[in-house]
């Protein structure tokens, strides 16, 4: 299975999470609580001047209308997952990590 999909499932399977979204849609028509996550970034290494492992990073956005949710507590308990930002804008609640995955 592609990781990208495997990430949707995981995502989509956390107790609370009405959706979870690749990419971010209209707001108009996000269900909330949502997750919404893109791809922000690739880290590569190198042996012999040739890329030998790419991971890719992710970054997830809890939106949520409770600003107590328990929705970002699972995100951050995620392997390489860490806390960027929080921020509250048209009475959501947003809480932005970067995952490796």
């Amino acid at each position: 299975m592609d990781r990208r999909l495997e990430l949707q499932a995981l995502l989509s399977g956390i107790p609370g999470v009405a959706k979870a979204y690749f990419q971010a849609p209209p707001a108009t028509s996000m269900v909330y609580p949502c997750i919404v996550y893109a791809l922000d970034n690739r880290l590569t290494d190198f042996a012999n001047d040739l890329p030998y492992r790419n991971s890719k990073r992710y970054q997830v956005t809890v939106i949520d209308k409770d600003p107590d949710s328990k929705i970002p507590d699972a995100i951050a308990a995620m392997p390489l997952s860490s806390f960027s930002r929080r921020f509250t804008a048209n009475n959501l609640h947003h809480e932005v990590f970067n995952l490796y995955f």
